[in-house]
């Protein structure tokens, strides 16, 4: 069956699917969405309908939403660039904003100022002043000091707002009183009508923004919270607003531990790319890195927090190298085997000679094996490796039941799950998976797992995927930087696969280990997920590097009765236990994106950019 015949085959299934679970009006609407998208080509696909946008000039609660300043230094701007900058502002669907603009442009460029002052005085909310160029911080805080609305915005002189931008802003902020929060953004050359791609972004991801700004536009936040942190460092240029976020964040937490930035799931800001723009890439600004990695360092060490900001594997990105405790804490490894001698020697023969980490324990799970020549192989273990030994599991199958029975040999303040079947490739893996792992509010971490051909098999774990859940970034080529630096940043998931999980063995136990009822499917989504409940966070790290021998063409269980009938139940317990919207609404992974596949693709009709409901 080719490509192109499988995939008709599938959009038909999930037709009929969806026509059984929310009808056919549903059904056709997503069916007329979907070819749209296709016979009616890409142009302005982030916005909403014309009708909707209508909705909201005529919508009278807009009148009451919090007053928004957005904040623009002017520098030698282009003087088309700034008209449709400042068109794009005036042509708000709500009433509740200002705008302040800061001009630091130099003499030769008078220009700009002339313009900006005959803008001001045609449209009240505008407000204009000249200043020294000090630099982007200091201009930015010249900016601040024009505006008296309830909450700020940051925006550059040559982007554009969406049209609802402050619209949505102001009602999402009303209806939480949210102190902090942040939409997505698309990039453009031309015009935002033909935006080239969009940066769907997850909700708040601590550890992701630590490694990036993923945050960036368009961010709004009290003016309160501006003004309790100083406003913006000019130590930081080139990496100033991420410094802030940072910086605002650490003061949210500091009042309350458990507040966040709110994500505003709506293209609701238009990034120009031109040669001296970052949009384009770091390289515009070389010096974006070092100040990313002092804002970085300066959250560390404000917050008491030991490690050491790095370079990360692409520009752009940061590393955080933690610093592990004196002594460091015993892991214990638990190996499930059945025969298979030569893939878990070839495990344990990597794990001894390549690992660094030196304090840990192997507790290999013996689960019925037939082989006589595996009892032999056995006894040569503890020999030949220090601190192995094999404990016998005497039941059926159960994945869960076999790790939680060798859970209670084990000495170690985290146990790590593992494969019989994964080969370690980089001698650094243990060590960085224990410094994430050991950070406060953190269980449980993931590494990156390649298939034997170096493609990706496991970059974490999305639920929704596939309607159940599904491997980020699964089959990309290995040293890639993936979907918004998502394949080569340590960061924030739901879930991480159980092929490599490392877990604090207190939250193992609080949560009382893998549920036995997930005999083979989902038990480390659930047990994830279970976590997550308790306030504990999932970080996967790209730093920590193994093979996993599994096939990619080992086929399914769809041919066998039992096994089908099995994983459906699995399925069904997984919706039974989280709830079925809880599970297709994976919070660090965007609404906007497909769930049909695992490369972060568009979704085909971004319906939940064109359905914006008052």
């Amino acid at each position: 069956m080719s490509l192109r015949t499988k995939r008709i085959k599938e959009l038909f299934g999930y037709a009929r699917t969806l026509t059984r679970e929310e009808g056919v009006g549903t059904m056709l609407r997503r069916a007329g969405g979907f070819f749209r998208r296709r016979l009616g080509g890409r142009r302005a696909r982030y916005l909403p309908g014309k009708a909707a946008l209508e909705q909201e000039r005529g919508d009278p609660a807009a009148a009451q939403y919090p007053i928004i300043s957005i904040l623009t230094p002017l520098y030698n701007t282009p003087e088309p660039f700034l008209k449709e900058f400042i068109d794009s502002i005036c042509a708000q669907t709500a009433p509740n904003w200002q705008l302040c603009l800061a001009d630091a442009s130099d003499a030769a460029h008078a220009a700009v100022g002339a313009y900006a002052r005959r803008r001001a005085a045609a449209e009240p909310r505008i407000r204009y002043c000249k200043i020294e160029n000090q630099g982007i911080a200091a201009n930015t805080n010249a900016a601040a000091r024009l505006a008296t609305g309830t909450y700020l915005a940051l925006a550059d002189h040559d982007d554009q707002l969406a049209p609802h931008a402050v619209y949505c802003m102001g009602r999402r902020l009303a209806e939480t009183g949210a102190d902090f929060a942040y939409s997505d953004e698309a990039l453009f050359r031309k015009t935002p009508a033909s935006a080239h791609v969009a940066h769907f972004k997850p909700d708040y991801a601590p550890e992701y923004l630590m490694a990036c700004n993923y945050i960036c536009h368009l961010a709004v936040f009290r003016r309160s919270l501006f003004d309790a942190v100083g406003g913006e460092r000019p130590e930081c240029d080139g990496a100033q607003d991420h410094d802030l976020f940072l910086r605002m964040i650490d003061e949210m937490q500091r009042r309350d531990p458990g507040a966040a930035p709110l994500h505003v799931p709506q293209v609701l800001y238009y990034w120009r790319v031109h040669a001296g723009s970052t949009s384009g890439g770091n390289e515009a600004k070389p010096y974006v890195a070092s100040a990313a990695l002092r804002a970085v360092q300066d959250h560390l060490d404000a917050t008491g927090r030991k490690g050491k900001a790095e370079p990360g594997k692409f520009p752009g990105t940061c590393h955080v190298q933690w610093e592990l405790p004196d002594p460091v804490p015993l892991v214990s490894i638990l190996i499930p085997n059945k025969d298979h001698v030569q893939d878990l020697e070839q495990c344990l023969f990597s794990l001894y000679s390549k690992t660094f980490y030196e304090r840990f324990e192997v507790i290999v799970i013996e689960n019925n094996s037939t082989d006589p020549a595996t009892a032999a192989y056995y006894k040569t273990l503890p020999q030949r490796y220090d601190n192995c030994r094999v404990v016998e599991y005497n039941g059926s199958f159960n994945f869960s039941r076999i790790n939680n029975f060798g859970r209670k040999f084990a000495n170690g303040k985290f146990l790590l799950l593992l494969n019989n079947d994964i080969e370690i490739l980089d001698g650094d893996w243990l060590t960085q998976m224990v410094a994430e792992a050991g950070q406060p509010g953190v269980a449980a971490c993931g590494a990156m797992l390649y298939y034997p051909d170096d493609t990706v098999q496991h970059a974490g774990i999305i639920t929704g995927l596939g309607g159940y859940a599904g491997h980020s970034h699964k089959y990309h080529k290995r040293g890639g930087s993936g979907y918004m630096f998502r394949l080569a940043t340590v960061q924030d998931f739901s879930a991480v696969t159980a092929a490599c999980l490392l877990v604090r063995t207190a939250a193992y136990d609080a949560v009382g280990g893998l549920d036995e009822e997930f005999t083979v499917a989902f038990n480390d989504v659930d047990f994830c997920l279970r976590l997550r409940r308790k306030g504990w966070r999932i970080v996967w790290t790209p730093y920590a590097e193994l093979r996993h021998h599994e096939s990619k063409s080992r086929g399914s269980d769809e041919k066998d009765a039992a096994k089908k009938a099995r994983f459906a139940g699995e399925q069904a317990r997984l919706y039974e236990i989280h709830g079925r919207e809880t599970i297709l609404r994976d919070p660090y992974y965007n609404p906007s994106l497909s769930l049909d596949y695992e490369d972060f693709r568009e979704s085909a009709d971004l319906r939940s950019l064109k359905n914006v409901e008052l």
